[in-house]
């Protein structure tokens, strides 16, 4: 057995166990807990036997599913799969560490079962990052939506049961838009080859041969289920809905992982086996990228909820991303995929800060907040890092990525990237404005004062005269804490990979490098 498919095995198992544990909530957090940890210390043998020089596939297992259709049971991982896979894998500890911290399960929920569907929403993702079938990347797709589904459907906001169908009727969608451009692909195969298969490696040079028009409608099947998960605009509705009602550490894994299955899927489906497609096509996604960009700035801007806010925010990253795959330009996809990973840090950080804040003042209201940093030093701070991440900041992770999907968008596209560099402008402004109205100022807002503090009455002038009403100084009320250890230990490892990476990005760029030139290489070495 290879590390990837225990990788992929491990949580299912854990899932089997914790669910078991319905009755005994500390048990199921403490047993989903080591095996988290477990699973992401597994991700460093794994790593290690990663050779950014080696072959495309690394890592590979095959077993046969349905031979007649040529469909197999089949795993693999290249440096962008890689670095993916070893998010969800670091992010997932976090968020099992953090139920109690930042969410609070609803009446009658027991934790067995809210951490059993995180554990299988981490094998199922796994999988789909790993999966070197096709049709077993579409079933994969798919199921994966069922225990988010249930996420936060289960366990989320007043209005959990509309998102959790918005959010399941977009994907599975797609998903059969995709299904029928996949079965497209395997009839091409079938006719040059004699016989059918889904296998990725084969379609790759056999679709990268048919005539354009059939590679355009075959790409838009393709590309329309990946638009819809990443989400570029207009297909991005369903997200700030899924993100706004999803607890905290769903939406850290909704936003920070799941949604990059659809920028995985530019890289690894549409531009390798329909070059030419993406080529015609790629000026109306630049178009969707920097209107992305734009539009999620504004509205986020605008925003009044946190969550939803962090939506939006997430909406003009994925333009970013979008922008440098599709300006086919080594630095610039560099930077894409490196941005995948940065924001997945910077994001799954900001929520899970979010998280925190909203368990001392119990709403997720903007206006409800002020003056935080008064009584809460550390979890300011903690924001401030998060928010300078987010709009990458030089010294952060996020500023390498940023910088190098503009720097090589320049070169071809020197429009888009101008009208991309005005949202990292916006980027500056909305972030500060959140810190801001959040953190600085007198202490503020319903959610950290206690109601009605009575105005005092100042004693009566010698001389008589009206009586003079003093405002009573703000008292806030007892629940706010700074951070305490558990939340200390839970952020820790976000700081040190956000630093970390500001500072040394190297290690990523090396890993995902080879799998980028050989992408460019598929597409240029198209007709």
């Amino acid at each position: 057995m290879t590390w990837l498919l225990a990788l992929i095995l491990l949580p299912v198992v854990g899932a089997v166990v914790v669910a078991t544990m319905k009755a005994n909530d500390r048990l199921a957090l403490r047993t989903a807990l080591v095996l988290s940890i477990v699973e992401f210390l597994l991700i460093i043998p794994f790593w290690a036997s990663y050779s950014p020089s080696g072959a495309r596939l690394q890592q590979t297992s095959s077993m046969d599913w349905i031979p007649g259709f040529g469909i197999h049971i089949s795993f693999g991982t290249d440096g962008v799969s890689l670095i993916m896979i070893a998010v969800i894998a670091l992010l997932v500890p976090i968020v099992v560490g953090a139920l109690g911290v930042t969410d609070k399960l609803p009446p009658g929920r027991s934790a067995g079962g809210f951490l059993s569907l995180i554990l299988l929403q981490e094998a199922l993702t796994i999988g789909v990052f790993a999966a070197t079938d096709v049709f077993l990347f579409y079933v994969l797709f798919e199921i994966m939506l069922i225990p988010m589904y249930f996420l936060i459907g289960g366990y989320g906001g007043p209005n959990r049961q509309y998102a959790a169908v918005k959010f399941f009727l977009y994907s599975f969608l797609g998903g059969l838009i995709m299904l029928a451009s996949a079965i497209g692909a395997y009839s091409l195969a079938e006719d040059k080859l004699g016989k059918g298969t889904f296998d990725w490696a084969t379609l790759v040079t056999v679709v990268r041969d048919a005539p354009t028009g059939t590679q355009i409608w075959l790409f838009l099947g393709f590309f329309l289920a990946f638009a819809i998960k990443a989400p570029l605009v207009p297909f991005h509705t369903w997200l700030p809905d899924a993100a706004g009602q999803a607890p905290i550490g769903v939406a850290v894994l909704l936003v920070g992982v799941l949604d990059k299955v659809g920028t995985f899927g530019f890289l690894r489906y549409c531009l390798p086996m329909f070059p030419e497609a993406s080529k015609q096509l790629a000026p109306l996604v630049l178009v969707l990228a920097v209107a992305g960009v734009l539009y999620g700035s504004i509205l986020a801007a605008g925003q009044r909820d946190m969550k939803r806010f962090i939506a939006y925010v997430s909406i003009a990253h994925f333009g970013f991303i979008a922008l440098g795959i599709f300006t086919f330009n080594e630095q610039a996809m560099a930077g894409s995929v490196s941005y995948m990973l940065n924001h997945s840090l910077a994001t799954g950080m900001l929520i899970v800060v979010v998280g925190m804040i909203v368990v001392r003042g119990g709403s997720t209201k903007i206006s409800d907040y002020g003056g935080m940093s008064k009584v809460t030093p550390l979890l300011a701070g903690m924001l401030l890092l998060a928010g300078l991440s987010t709009l990458s900041l030089p010294g952060t992770n996020s500023f390498v990525s940023e910088f190098l999907v503009l720097l090589g968008s320049f070169v071809d596209h020197p429009v888009y990237a101008i009208i991309a560099t005005v949202g990292m402008v916006l980027a500056a402004a909305y972030v500060l404005w959140l810190y801001q109205r959040v953190m600085t100022g007198p202490l503020s807002g319903d959610a950290l004062l206690k109601p009605g503090p009575a105005p005092v009455e100042s004693d009566t002038p010698a001389g008589g005269g009206a009586v003079t009403a003093v405002a009573a100084e703000p008292v806030a009320k007892k629940t706010i804490k700074d951070l305490g250890g558990r939340e200390i230990a839970i952020l820790a490892p976000l700081v040190v990979l956000i630093i970390g990476l500001g500072f040394y990005p190297k290690p990523v760029l090396d890993t995902i490098t080879p799998s980028v030139q050989q992408t460019m290489s598929a597409v240029n070495g198209g007709k």
